[in-house]
């Protein structure tokens, strides 16, 4: 009896010229190897340093990459859509993305499986589907720093909850189990912590939305200079089934709480799932969905895990990818 042998990705038709950008930082990237498959046309790229990035990408470019595999987490996908934005212009490759970080949201939104390989990577993009995101494109305004694309920013309990985050991944808590340990933890800090708690104490901000540039209105407790929590992004799909925006329209969605009332704190675990009422706009609450975002923050913020300073920033719509998935 003859056993038939997997077939090798060098012997089938019809596949990309596939770049590779290799994170060996990512979460389940270490202790790891780069198992390069038997496939003749790919370029795998490890930049050490974010002043690299735009080199490696150069190379991808120069290669004639049709598949960029984007194999890390979500900070690893910042970093690489920002990179790219500097040599694809208007004519990106498909992507795909392979999940080696703690959280992974970007793949959680595409309904990508846990476990995917560089081989059914390049498979499905001839195989596959694929599916449109935009990412946010973060302007400073100052032009002191780099236009960075990334698909989540928050700031104020945001950073309190990146935090906790990091403490449940340290106890072996990943993707929607570490998101959801850190959203009850952090329901508790806001009902009984005092307003000197990181979870309560918020952040200074002004935010304007749209091109008439209207200012978001103050109508919690506090002060209101500034605000509990503000949270944008252009995903759809969240870990653990949350629907921070309700049904509030794009391309770019943002959730804003005022002050952290205990009423609207005790509905939280209904308010992140979608729920949705007339009196949480009057308590603080407020669900926009909108194109052109201007932020003047007086404190930190997150964009896809990464810490950056205050500042004036513009935030917009980014270029819309192919991502390639099974």
């Amino acid at each position: 009896m003859t056993v038939q042998q997997p077939a090798k990705l060098s012997d089938m038709p019809g596949l990309p010229v596939t770049g590779v950008l290799y994170n060996p930082r990512s979460h389940r990237n270490r202790d790891a190897r780069i198992v390069e498959p038997d496939y003749p046309v790919i370029r795998v790229e490890q930049p050490r340093r974010r002043r690299e990035l735009k080199d490696a990408m150069q190379r991808f470019v120069d290669s004639g990459v049709e598949l960029l595999v984007i194999n890390g987490g979500d900070g690893t996908v910042r970093d690489a859509l920002t990179g790219g934005a500097m040599v694809f212009g208007d004519t990106w490759p498909d992507i795909a993305v392979l999940p080696r970080g703690k959280t992974n949201a970007l793949t959680i939104d595409l309904g990508m499986p846990k476990q995917w390989s560089l081989e059914e990577a390049i498979i499905a993009h001839r195989d596959g589907a694929r599916v449109a995101r935009q990412p946010i494109q973060l302007e400073p305004m100052d032009e002191k720093e780099l236009t960075r694309l990334g698909f989540i920013l928050g700031a104020g309990v945001f950073l309190a909850a990146i935090d906790s985050g990091q403490d449940a991944h340290r106890f072996g808590a990943f993707d929607s189990l570490a998101v959801g340990v850190t959203a009850v933890w952090g329901v508790m800090q806001a009902l009984f912590g005092g307003d000197g708690n990181p979870w309560r104490r918020g952040a200074e901000a002004k935010i304007l939305l749209g091109e008439a540039m209207e200012e978001l209105d103050y109508t919690g407790t506090g002060d209101p200079r500034t605000r509990a929590m503000l949270f944008l992004s252009t995903l759809t799909r969240f870990p653990a089934g949350l629907r921070p925006f309700a049904d509030c329209p794009g391309p770019i969605r943002l959730a804003v709480i005022d002050h952290l009332q205990r009423r609207l704190v005790a509905r939280m675990p209904s308010i992140l799932r979608g729920k949705h009422a007339p009196w949480m706009e009057a308590a603080g609450l407020h669900r926009r969905g909108t194109d052109r975002i201007e932020l003047d923050l007086g404190d930190k913020f997150i964009l896809d895990g990464e810490v950056f300073a205050p500042g004036r920033y513009c935030v917009t719509p980014g270029p819309m990818l192919n991502f390639v998935v099974p």
